[in-house]
Protein backbone atom coordinates (compact mmCIF):
# COMPACT_ATOMS: atom_id res chain seq x y z
CA UNK A 1 0.00 0.00 0.00
CA UNK A 2 2.80 2.44 0.85
CA UNK A 3 4.40 1.69 -2.51
CA UNK A 4 1.16 2.26 -4.42
CA UNK A 5 -0.16 5.39 -2.71
CA UNK A 6 1.87 8.53 -2.02
CA UNK A 7 -0.06 9.32 1.18
CA UNK A 8 -2.19 6.28 2.04
CA UNK A 9 -5.30 6.81 4.14
CA UNK A 10 -6.59 3.95 6.27
CA UNK A 11 -9.93 4.14 8.11
CA UNK A 12 -10.72 1.93 11.09
CA UNK A 13 -14.53 1.95 11.12
CA UNK A 14 -16.10 1.49 14.55
CA UNK A 15 -12.65 1.57 16.11
CA UNK A 16 -13.67 1.25 19.78
CA UNK A 17 -10.51 1.63 21.85
CA UNK A 18 -8.52 1.80 18.60
CA UNK A 19 -6.32 -1.15 19.49
CA UNK A 20 -6.23 -2.25 15.86
CA UNK A 21 -5.28 1.25 14.78
CA UNK A 22 -2.39 1.39 17.25
CA UNK A 23 -1.07 -1.96 16.06
CA UNK A 24 -1.26 -0.90 12.40
CA UNK A 25 0.44 2.40 13.13
CA UNK A 26 3.24 0.77 15.10
CA UNK A 27 3.85 -1.90 12.45
CA UNK A 28 3.46 0.14 9.27
CA UNK A 29 2.85 3.89 9.61
CA UNK A 30 5.51 4.69 12.19
CA UNK A 31 8.47 3.67 10.07
CA UNK A 32 6.94 4.71 6.73
CA UNK A 33 6.80 8.37 7.74
CA UNK A 34 3.73 9.05 5.61
CA UNK A 35 0.01 8.41 5.44
CA UNK A 36 -2.84 8.84 7.88
CA UNK A 37 -4.85 6.42 9.99
CA UNK A 38 -8.37 7.55 10.85
CA UNK A 39 -10.35 6.02 13.70
CA UNK A 40 -14.14 6.48 13.56
CA UNK A 41 -16.01 5.76 16.79
CA UNK A 42 -19.43 6.93 17.97
CA UNK A 43 -18.64 6.85 21.71
CA UNK A 44 -16.82 10.06 22.70
CA UNK A 45 -15.22 8.59 25.83
CA UNK A 46 -13.44 5.96 23.72
CA UNK A 47 -12.33 8.54 21.16
CA UNK A 48 -10.91 10.82 23.85
CA UNK A 49 -9.09 7.98 25.58
CA UNK A 50 -7.54 6.74 22.34
CA UNK A 51 -6.56 10.24 21.26
CA UNK A 52 -4.80 10.84 24.58
CA UNK A 53 -2.92 7.55 24.17
CA UNK A 54 -1.84 8.49 20.64
CA UNK A 55 -0.50 11.84 21.86
CA UNK A 56 1.50 10.08 24.56
CA UNK A 57 2.99 7.71 22.01
CA UNK A 58 3.71 10.45 19.50
CA UNK A 59 1.49 8.87 16.85
CA UNK A 60 0.74 12.20 15.23
CA UNK A 61 -0.72 10.81 12.01
CA UNK A 62 -3.56 9.06 13.82
CA UNK A 63 -6.81 11.03 13.61
CA UNK A 64 -9.81 10.37 15.82
CA UNK A 65 -13.36 11.26 14.84
CA UNK A 66 -16.38 10.90 17.10
CA UNK A 67 -19.15 9.96 14.68
CA UNK A 68 -21.29 7.14 13.44
CA UNK A 69 -19.80 5.11 10.62
CA UNK A 70 -22.74 6.02 8.38
CA UNK A 71 -22.13 9.78 8.79
CA UNK A 72 -20.72 10.88 5.39
CA UNK A 73 -19.27 14.07 6.89
CA UNK A 74 -16.97 12.08 9.17
CA UNK A 75 -14.96 10.47 6.39
CA UNK A 76 -11.78 11.64 4.68
CA UNK A 77 -12.01 12.64 1.04
CA UNK A 78 -10.12 9.54 -0.06
CA UNK A 79 -9.99 6.04 1.50
CA UNK A 80 -7.32 3.61 0.40
CA UNK A 81 -8.09 0.90 2.95
CA UNK A 82 -11.05 0.34 5.26
CA UNK A 83 -10.67 -2.04 8.18
CA UNK A 84 -13.19 -3.20 10.77
CA UNK A 85 -12.35 -5.72 13.47
CA UNK A 86 -15.23 -7.58 15.15
CA UNK A 87 -17.77 -4.86 14.40
CA UNK A 88 -20.77 -6.56 15.94
CA UNK A 89 -23.87 -7.68 14.03
CA UNK A 90 -24.93 -4.97 11.53
CA UNK A 91 -21.98 -2.66 12.37
CA UNK A 92 -19.98 -4.62 9.79
CA UNK A 93 -22.71 -3.82 7.25
CA UNK A 94 -22.34 -0.12 8.10
CA UNK A 95 -18.59 -0.35 7.52
CA UNK A 96 -18.95 -2.15 4.18
CA UNK A 97 -21.65 0.22 2.96
CA UNK A 98 -19.40 3.17 3.82
CA UNK A 99 -16.45 1.56 2.05
CA UNK A 100 -18.51 1.11 -1.12
CA UNK A 101 -19.97 4.62 -0.98
CA UNK A 102 -16.54 6.18 -0.46
CA UNK A 103 -14.95 4.00 -3.16
CA UNK A 104 -12.36 2.50 -0.84
CA UNK A 105 -9.57 0.85 -2.81
CA UNK A 106 -9.24 -2.03 -0.37
CA UNK A 107 -11.44 -3.55 2.35
CA UNK A 108 -10.53 -5.88 5.23
CA UNK A 109 -13.22 -6.78 7.76
CA UNK A 110 -13.55 -9.45 10.44
CA UNK A 111 -17.30 -9.77 11.17
CA UNK A 112 -18.73 -10.72 14.54
CA UNK A 113 -22.05 -11.75 16.08
CA UNK A 114 -24.18 -11.86 12.94
CA UNK A 115 -27.66 -12.07 14.46
CA UNK A 116 -29.88 -10.09 12.10
CA UNK A 117 -30.27 -12.68 9.33
CA UNK A 118 -30.91 -15.52 11.79
CA UNK A 119 -33.92 -13.57 13.08
CA UNK A 120 -35.16 -13.00 9.53
CA UNK A 121 -34.84 -16.70 8.76
CA UNK A 122 -37.01 -17.51 11.76
CA UNK A 123 -39.65 -14.94 10.80
CA UNK A 124 -39.82 -15.97 7.14
CA UNK A 125 -39.36 -19.71 7.46
CA UNK A 126 -42.67 -20.42 5.76
CA UNK A 127 -41.55 -18.51 2.63
CA UNK A 128 -38.45 -20.65 2.08
CA UNK A 129 -38.48 -23.87 0.05
CA UNK A 130 -39.16 -26.88 2.36
CA UNK A 131 -35.83 -28.61 1.73
CA UNK A 132 -33.89 -25.45 2.51
CA UNK A 133 -35.77 -24.95 5.78
CA UNK A 134 -33.93 -27.94 7.20
CA UNK A 135 -30.71 -25.91 7.11
CA UNK A 136 -32.02 -23.69 9.89
CA UNK A 137 -34.84 -25.62 11.55
CA UNK A 138 -32.99 -25.77 14.89
CA UNK A 139 -31.92 -22.61 16.75
CA UNK A 140 -28.25 -23.63 16.79
CA UNK A 141 -28.23 -24.30 13.05
CA UNK A 142 -30.19 -21.09 12.42
CA UNK A 143 -27.53 -19.02 14.19
CA UNK A 144 -24.69 -20.76 12.35
CA UNK A 145 -26.42 -20.79 8.95
CA UNK A 146 -27.53 -17.18 9.43
CA UNK A 147 -23.97 -16.15 10.23
CA UNK A 148 -22.59 -17.95 7.19
CA UNK A 149 -25.34 -16.61 4.92
CA UNK A 150 -24.69 -13.06 6.15
CA UNK A 151 -21.04 -13.21 5.15
CA UNK A 152 -21.78 -14.87 1.81
CA UNK A 153 -24.15 -12.00 1.03
CA UNK A 154 -21.53 -9.45 2.13
CA UNK A 155 -18.97 -10.98 -0.22
CA UNK A 156 -21.46 -10.95 -3.11
CA UNK A 157 -22.39 -7.33 -2.42
CA UNK A 158 -18.71 -6.36 -2.62
CA UNK A 159 -18.30 -8.34 -5.84
CA UNK A 160 -21.37 -6.70 -7.37
CA UNK A 161 -19.86 -3.28 -6.64
CA UNK A 162 -16.61 -4.07 -8.40
CA UNK A 163 -14.46 -5.68 -5.73
CA UNK A 164 -12.36 -8.79 -6.16
CA UNK A 165 -13.10 -10.72 -2.96
CA UNK A 166 -11.14 -13.25 -0.93
CA UNK A 167 -12.59 -14.92 2.18
CA UNK A 168 -10.11 -16.59 4.46
CA UNK A 169 -9.17 -17.28 8.08
CA UNK A 170 -8.12 -14.32 10.20
CA UNK A 171 -6.46 -16.16 13.05
CA UNK A 172 -6.41 -19.61 14.63
CA UNK A 173 -9.54 -20.97 16.26
CA UNK A 174 -7.67 -21.10 19.57
CA UNK A 175 -7.62 -17.30 19.59
CA UNK A 176 -11.13 -16.44 18.39
CA UNK A 177 -14.21 -18.29 17.14
CA UNK A 178 -15.05 -15.21 15.07
CA UNK A 179 -12.12 -15.36 12.70
CA UNK A 180 -13.50 -15.02 9.18
CA UNK A 181 -11.63 -12.36 7.20
CA UNK A 182 -13.29 -10.76 4.17
CA UNK A 183 -10.85 -9.00 1.85
CA UNK A 184 -11.84 -6.83 -1.08
CA UNK A 185 -9.87 -5.00 -3.78
CA UNK A 186 -11.74 -2.62 -6.07
CA UNK A 187 -10.96 -3.56 -9.67
CA UNK A 188 -13.90 -2.14 -11.66
CA UNK A 189 -17.17 -0.27 -11.21
CA UNK A 190 -19.65 -3.11 -10.95
CA UNK A 191 -20.38 -6.73 -11.83
CA UNK A 192 -23.79 -7.57 -13.23
CA UNK A 193 -23.02 -11.27 -12.98
CA UNK A 194 -22.33 -11.00 -9.23
CA UNK A 195 -25.45 -8.84 -8.82
CA UNK A 196 -27.53 -11.55 -10.49
CA UNK A 197 -26.09 -14.21 -8.15
CA UNK A 198 -26.80 -11.98 -5.18
CA UNK A 199 -30.39 -11.35 -6.25
CA UNK A 200 -30.97 -15.08 -6.76
CA UNK A 201 -29.66 -15.89 -3.27
CA UNK A 202 -31.79 -13.20 -1.64
CA UNK A 203 -34.83 -14.47 -3.52
CA UNK A 204 -34.24 -18.06 -2.42
CA UNK A 205 -33.62 -17.25 1.24
CA UNK A 206 -36.10 -14.34 1.62
CA UNK A 207 -33.68 -12.30 3.75
CA UNK A 208 -32.74 -8.64 3.44
CA UNK A 209 -29.65 -7.80 5.52
CA UNK A 210 -28.92 -4.21 6.46
CA UNK A 211 -26.11 -3.96 3.91
CA UNK A 212 -28.51 -4.75 1.08
CA UNK A 213 -31.13 -2.32 2.41
CA UNK A 214 -28.59 0.47 2.80
CA UNK A 215 -27.27 0.21 -0.73
CA UNK A 216 -30.61 -0.55 -2.40
CA UNK A 217 -33.22 1.49 -0.53
CA UNK A 218 -36.75 1.24 -1.81
CA UNK A 219 -40.28 2.08 -0.68
CA UNK A 220 -41.16 -1.61 -0.69
CA UNK A 221 -38.87 -2.29 2.28
CA UNK A 222 -39.07 -1.13 5.87
CA UNK A 223 -36.03 -0.73 8.14
CA UNK A 224 -36.16 -4.34 9.32
CA UNK A 225 -36.29 -5.58 5.73
CA UNK A 226 -39.94 -6.65 5.58
CA UNK A 227 -41.60 -6.18 2.22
Amino acid sequence: MFARFARPVVVDAGSGNAYLGFVLYELFFKSAGKGELWCLEARPELTQRAQSRAQTLGFDRMKFVTARVDDPQAWPERVNLLVALHACDTATDDALAAAIRHHADHVAVVPCCQAEVAAQLRERRAEVAPAMRELFAHPWHRREFGSHLTNVIRALVLESHGYQVTVTEFTGWEHSLKNELILGRRVHRESREAKARLDALLSETHVAPKLVRQLNPGPQQTEDGRR
